[in-house]
């Protein structure tokens, strides 16, 4: 097994989701580092979002337990790894973009564990929610590398601006989501 050190985001996140997932608590990773996986790090997160995927959040305590079976050390409200510089956070879910929740959880398989993740599309999703909402900008940014780098169902991002009453916001960036200036 890799040191921690070594690992790259996506593997730290694997293992941190294998460990809990012994424990019977079943995360998805979301937000800015699904971006950095998925854009090859053209955005770089600091941070590990995981999400609860049950009815019923875990407790911090058993969080807690858990991470610091590994290493992780708790510093109200993140988790933190003399060995990393990523946080790993578990903000409360449920686990959505915008008003929607998550369509489709990827499983990709690493030598650290199997790491569950956001599609590409509910990334996509994810990122958009804040440009339509805040006009974060930078997240835009960051809804396009990721509909470049990876494959994206732009008529589901569309029925989803849609129902997230931003339909002309979409229809203003649509051409930069499929490649076109």
């Amino acid at each position: 097994m890799k040191s921690i050190a070594a690992m790259t985001m996506a593997e730290l996140a694997a293992f941190v989701q294998s460990c809990l997932r012994t424990r019977g608590i079943d995360v998805v990773l979301s937000g800015g580092a699904c971006v950095s996986i998925y854009s090859r790090n053209r955005y770089v997160s600091m941070d590990l979002d995981l999400i609860n995927t049950r009815f019923i959040r875990p407790r911090w305590s058993d969080l807690r337990s858990a991470m610091q079976e590994i290493g992780f050390a708790d510093e109200g409200g993140h988790f933190a790894h003399t060995d990393t510089e990523i946080l790993v956070e578990f903000p409360e879910g449920p686990l959505s973009v915008g008003e929607e929740p998550v369509k489709v959880i990827d499983e990709l398989r690493l030598s650290t564990g199997t790491l569950r993740i956001i599609s590409p599309t509910d990334c996509v999703k994810d990122r958009l929610t804040w440009y339509y909402h805040d006009n974060d900008r930078q997240c835009l940014e960051q809804a396009v590398w990721v509909a470049q780098e990876k494959s994206t169902d732009v008529r589901e991002v569309e029925r989803w601006s849609r129902a997230e009453g931003k339909l002309k916001e979409f229809q203003r960036i649509k051409s930069r989501l499929l490649g076109r200036p």
